[in-house]
């Protein structure tokens, strides 16, 4: 690529020195391969922006943050402002923006690619909050099927949010042309 001994990240342009630990790039973690034919450009556009493989590690970060933003802002904010009575319906209304953002942060600061971890936390988180919400609802405004469709909104939300924070991450998209 540059020289024998530096091969250059195709998704940041880093030049790392061989050997690669796990062939992943020191400075953004993308998988860097290295590659007996140069890549044309229309091929590095189209690498750049797809999905790496499930990390176990980002998982785990992602399933932290999901638990800990919907926690403090869902349950915990109603206990400190007794105002803000997150009951029921009004509960997931709040969720689905806060499990968007968390995908959106997630994206912003995983190294790589990887949008799919915080979209399976949110399902995780998604359904005993749901469970929560129904139960803890004092006037049976919304039936559980409805509660089950807003989290299956907010994990759509949170795939979105994931993809855009990745988007910001990895900068504009450059033309083929270039």
């Amino acid at each position: 690529m540059a020289s024998a001994n530096k091969i250059i990240c195709p998704s940041c342009g880093f030049q790392n020195t061989s050997p690669l630990a796990n062939n992943r790039c020191v400075s953004c973690g993308a998988k860097v391969e290295e590659l007996k034919r140069q890549l044309t450009r229309q091929e590095e556009l189209e690498r750049r922006y797809q999905q790496e493989g499930f990390s176990i590690q980002w998982f785990g970060v992602s399933l932290a943050i999901i638990i800990v933003m919907t926690a403090a802002l869902v349950m915990g904010l109603p206990m400190v402002i007794p105002a803000l009575d997150f009951e029921g319906s009004a509960g997931m209304l709040i969720a689905i923006p806060v499990w968007f953002l968390g995908g959106l942060l997630i994206g912003l600061i995983s190294p790589g690619r990887t949008f799919i971890e915080p979209v399976v936390a949110v399902f995780l988180v998604a359904l005993p909050t749901a469970f929560l919400l129904f139960q803890g609802q004092t006037v049976k405004t919304m039936p559980a099927f409805m509660y089950m469709l807003m989290s299956v909104l907010g994990v759509l939300f949170t795939l979105i949010g994931s993809y855009i924070g990745e988007r910001i991450q990895l900068g504009p998209q450059q033309s083929a042309s270039d």
